[in-house]
């Protein structure tokens, strides 16, 4: 049926604003996010942070549980416009996608069974290191003189959470991440913190090759609660501890 202010000579609707689809993995690893509990929402700095650039673009905010292992098929299938997920910007993902600026900066953590007297690079000689198989942190791993790397696909929805199940059980010897998602577990008595490596990593929004569009979309909505200070509010509510990493300029 044809719109009466149509036919009448007035504007017709405006329609719905697409959603703005970003994929990333359903797992417990706050700050950065919490399991959602309806599939719907979570929360976090990376919820929070999305939140905003969606506000920016004036579009609806959906995420798409995928597993680790699935952000590069996903975007390529266009299933997804980004992955907002922990995706350090790496020469290795630079070939498969594109990034935009970046939303975060992190060092890098080793994580050990507590009281296993590990220091530094050093003690893990010998020992079985477990990271995200591509990541950087599984690069830095690879550093480590003399340890034994064990790369987890991510095939799972929780790869962080396979990585700790492993490092209790006894599987692996010491797990290496960004700094940030070891912070809540300070307090667990399975667990201590052996070092830090002040790599300086970049995190961005991975984007497809083919889809510069939302690429500079994505990147001009970051640069825009960068500026406003909006970003700065997010990361300190969820990470007061760790110093922000942007100017407004």
């Amino acid at each position: 049926m044809t719109d009466r202010r149509v036919a009448c000579g007035g504007r017709p609707p405006t329609p719905p604003a697409r959603p703005l689809r970003l994929a990333c993995i359903d797992a417990e690893a706050p700050p950065l996010f919490s399991r959602s509990q309806d599939g719907v929402t979570r929360h976090g700095y990376e919820p929070d942070a999305a939140a905003l650039v969606a506000e920016v673009l004036g579009r609806p905010l959906e995420w798409v549980f995928t597993p680790w292992a699935e952000f590069v098929p996903a975007l390529r299938a266009h299933e997804v416009d980004g992955v907002w997920c922990g995706q350090g910007i790496t020469e290795a993902r630079l070939r498969q996608v594109d990034f935009t600026r970046p939303y975060a900066v992190f060092n890098e953590s080793v994580l050990v069974r507590r009281g296993a007297g590990v220091t530094g690079p050093d003690g893990l000689r010998g020992l079985r290191v477990a990271a995200i198989d591509g990541s950087t942190n599984m690069a830095l791993a690879a550093t480590f003189g003399g340890a034994v790397t064990v790369p987890f696909g991510g095939e799972t929805d929780d790869v962080f959470g396979d990585m700790l199940a492993a490092l209790r059980s006894g599987e692996v010897d010491a797990v290496v991440d960004d700094d940030v998602v070891f912070v809540p577990l300070g307090e667990d008595p399975d667990f201590e913190l052996a070092f830090t490596v002040p790599t300086g990593n970049r995190w961005g929004v991975a984007v497809a090759k083919d889809r510069p569009g939302i690429r500079a979309d994505l990147d001009g909505a970051l640069a825009a609660v960068i500026a406003d200070g909006r970003l700065e509010k997010a990361w300190r509510s969820w990470m007061p501890a760790l110093p922000y990493p942007f100017g407004k300029d």
